[in-house]
């Protein structure tokens, strides 16, 4: 019998490295032999407790951003699926409520479960997920790189709600890895300015390299308030949704992609109201932006590669979990490589 490894989170704080039997897939999955994961804040709030509880179910395997490769599938499903390079959609949305239909599948209205949050996560050896949810990429895709692409679905979700048109003057606010996957999209749709602001200095100017034409500090930003057609907001950090609207234009168009947590600053309906802004927010990534992204991706339009910084076997989860928003603006994204 095949065996494989897993990183088990017991309950916040506490994780053991596990080794068990390979997982079969049942009716409808598969099995993925995984080659890269992304660490996110999401998953060092799992780690430390302060995720909302009704979006974690302890104990879990975490591990949202993942790349692999089809290794055995379930009762049902297609077997040329083998050995093909694969992402896949973390919401096990229901596909037949309301929201499903209409396209909406991040806001499955069936109950909440996640890859990586309530059902077993990319922090392993191998994980088994359903079929129906595969994003395959080409052959010969970098899979480290393609680990990245749960994070550029979220981005792709805003960029197709925001529709840009060329010529226009975009802000980006963030320079995470939201941000700078952000920056790379937006710029395939040929602004006439991208700004991307971050308080942050070296990674606000990282972000120049993924053709952001300009970059400046939050308390530079003040003087370009009210010029940009789109801002989309990455950061989630307590000030950043009411700042990205001072940033937009009479008119302009403000895209929320940050998961922001209690007690972080309003938008002035004021402001709002006289300045007719169009805001709105984005949770996860629906089917059609992960397709929007893995084709970004396959056209070289995607290039995460040179974000990630660090990788770590999957015995030092510890020391991966521990650089994730740890302050050092030199810490790009963390991989495991299991």
């Amino acid at each position: 019998m095949s065996t494989g490894r897993a990183v088990v989170v017991d309950a916040p704080g506490v994780h053991r490295l596990v080794s068990g039997p390979t997982p079969e897939p049942g009716p409808g999955e598969v099995r993925v032999r995984v080659a890269a994961a992304g660490i996110c804040m999401s998953d060092r709030e799992v780690y430390d407790g302060h995720r909302d509880p009704g979006y974690v179910r302890y104990p879990v395997v975490p591990g949202h951003e993942w790349a692999g490769t089809v290794e055995a599938v379930g009762a049902g499903v297609d077997s040329s699926l083998v050995g093909r390079r694969t992402v896949a959609e973390g919401f096990r949305s229901c596909g037949t409520c309301e929201r499903c239909r209409s396209g909406e599948t991040s806001l499955c209205v069936a109950g909440y479960a996640e890859t990586g949050f309530t059902c077993p996560g990319g922090f392993a050896d191998h994980l088994v997920v359903p079929a129906r949810l595969l994003h395959l990429l080409a052959d010969g895709a970098d899979l480290r790189a393609a680990a990245l692409l749960e994070p550029a679905a979220v981005v792709a979700a805003a960029v197709r709600a925001a529709r840009p048109e060329p010529g226009e003057r975009i802000a980006v606010v963030g320079a995470g890895t939201l941000g700078l996957l952000a920056v790379q999209l937006l710029a395939a749709t040929s602004p006439a300015e991208l700004t991307v602001i971050d308080p942050r200095a070296e990674r606000a100017a990282r972000a120049l390299e993924f053709s952001a034409t300009e970059a400046r500090t939050p308390e530079e930003s003040a003087a370009v308030r009210g010029r940009y057609d789109l801002v989309v907001e990455t950061a989630g950090a307590p000030s950043t949704a009411a700042d990205s609207c001072l940033l937009a234009r009479r008119g302009g168009q403000v895209v929320l992609t940050g998961m922001f947590t209690p007690g972080a600053a309003g938008i002035d309906p004021v402001h709002l109201s006289l300045s007719q802004l169009t805001v709105r927010s984005i949770f996860g990534a629906p089917s059609a932006a992960w397709a929007f992204a893995v084709r970004a991706f396959t056209a070289g339009i995607l290039d995460p590669g040179p974000m990630i910084t660090h990788e770590f076997p999957l015995e030092r989860y510890a020391d991966a979990v521990a650089l994730v928003g740890g302050g050092d603006p030199k810490t790009g994204k963390v991989l495991l490589r299991p």
